[in-house]
Parts: structure tokens; C-alpha cells; sequence
């Protein structure tokens, strides 16, 4: 199979041109790029895009919460963050701000 452009993509699988560059942006469904730099859309990136789709149907999760988890992936100090806080949410204040402090003292 040749490569897809973005608008022969978007009709084989049902999302929309903008929706796949957003996906680009995200970094979740990421194309090759001719030497003229368009979007060249192979079958992987054709497997990820109705992979994605039935995630989402399945789960019930939208672009959003795709991309978030794909970035608490890439970036280690925003999963830690964020590992701190949601573990504030299962203990009491004081306990929450004394490990929260221990933690900035050993940065």
C-alpha cells in the first residue's frame, strides 16, 4: 500500500484532516513526512488511528485523556507531580504536606 496523504487518510478512517494533525501535535499518531514535507500516513499509522478510535469507544475516554497519559509518559517530573498530589487525596492534610516538603528538601 502507498502512503497516505492527510486527506486520503482522513477519509479511509473516518477522522477528520484536523483531527489528525491534532493527534501529530500530540504526538500520538505520528506520520513520516515526504521530502516536500507533507504528512505521509503508512499502515501503522493506519492501526494506531482505529486502534485509537476503539479505545475510545471502549473506555468511554476522549483525545484529551489520551494525550494526558501520553505525556505523564514523556514527562517524569509532571508523573511525579502529579503522583504526589493524587496521593494527598488519600491521607490526611498533615501527613500530605510533611511528605510534600520532604520531598522538595531532597530535590
Amino acid at each position: 500500500m502507498d502512503d497516505l496523504t492527510v486527506g486520503e487518510a482522513a477519509k479511509r478512517t473516518g477522522w477528520s484532516a484536523r483531527m489528525l494533525r491534532y493527534l501529530e501535535a500530540a504526538g500520538l499518531v505520528v506520520p513520516a513526512r515526504t521530502r516536500s514535507g507533507y504528512r505521509a500516513y503508512g499502515v501503522r499509522e493506519l492501526n494506531q488511528l482505529q486502534t485509537l478510535r476503539g479505545l475510545r469507544r471502549r473506555f468511554g475516554i476522549d483525545i484529551g485523556d489520551v494525550a494526558f497519559a501520553a505525556r505523564l509518559r514523556r514527562e517524569p517530573d509532571l508523573k511525579a507531580a502529579l503522583d504526589t498530589w493524587l496521593h494527598g487525596t488519600g491521607v490526611d492534610a498533615l501527613d500530605w504536606e510533611q511528605r510534600k516538603h520532604e520531598q522538595l528538601l531532597a530535590a
